[in-house]
């Protein structure tokens, strides 16, 4: 059962994926291409300023994301797919085995509704939880030198959801017997206690340069959760409706069989 799981999980991770590239490629894109031109406005007039084309030794004259990059813009939108893909089978194939691991444990009993039910978890958990902290940024935003302290307070918010979403799941499961308001209400303050506490304990990140646009920021901060949220809905549905379906094939021949047996 775990391998067909995992299969499962890989196809619609990937499917899901190639429609969150779809999104991404619509609606992110864009932006990207707007902020890549600001910051490469803004280079052409500090080298300018600096000496009249003239780069200078150990600067940014090298770094681009347009036509001067490594990886042109046409190709780097082409590879979209790919990443997203790839980015899908990996979530996929974790998913389905922590899904396989917390099958006939938790409820909803049925599978459909599990694997939605875990899908909008995990989206809440390494999601959303770090996008409200650290939201994601367009090129030409952030220091170059903080991205290791970057990428570590990330991975440490990252963390945290995860470690709040099974708090609050043991919190629930605890509660089995207790009323369902104090059940749900028990499970949303192990969620929340150390959501909160990380909000306010880790340090803030605002690298945003003066003058950069505030609509721009805004349009591609939305662009980028939204491309998260169309991937985790569409695996959610896609898996829940594999499990279903599964489920409602397996029980078809027993179905069959018992009128015949009463006669």
């Amino acid at each position: 059962m775990v391998r067909t799981l995992l299969v499962r999980g890989l196809l619609t991770g990937l499917l899901a994926g190639l429609v969150a590239g779809g999104f991404a490629f619509l609606f992110g894109e864009p932006h990207v291409d707007s902020a890549i031109a600001l910051e490469e406005a803004a280079a052409s007039g500090h080298r300018h300023d600096a000496g009249h084309g003239h780069d200078e030794p150990g600067t940014d004259a090298g770094h681009g994301h347009g036509e001067e990059a490594v990886v042109s813009r046409p190709v780097q939108k082409a590879g979209l797919f790919l990443a997203t893909g790839l980015y899908g089978l990996a979530v996929g194939g974790v998913f389905a085995l922590v899904f396989a691991g917390l099958r006939g444990r938790v409820g909803p009993r049925s599978d459909g509704r599990l694997a939605l039910a875990a899908a909008g978890a995990a989206f809440t958990a390494v999601v959303l939880v770090p996008f409200l902290k650290y939201p994601a940024n367009p090129p030409a935003v952030g220091d170059p030198e903080t991205i290791n302290d970057r990428t570590l307070l990330y991975v440490v918010i990252v963390l945290v959801g995860l470690a709040a979403a099974a708090i609050a799941v043991a919190t629930a499961r605890r509660a089995a017997s207790a009323d369902p308001w104090v059940r749900w209400s028990s499970a949303a303050g192990g969620f929340l206690v150390p959501v909160i506490a990380a909000w306010v304990l880790l340090p803030g990140v605002d690298e945003v340069p003066d003058g950069f646009p505030a609509t721009l920021l805004w349009e591609f901060r939305i662009a980028s959760i939204g491309t998260q949220l169309v991937f985790w809905a569409a695996f959610g549905v896609l898996f829940g409706w594999a499990c279903d379906r599964a489920a409602a094939r397996s029980a078809a021949p027993a179905g069959r069989v018992a009128p015949a047996s009463s006669s």
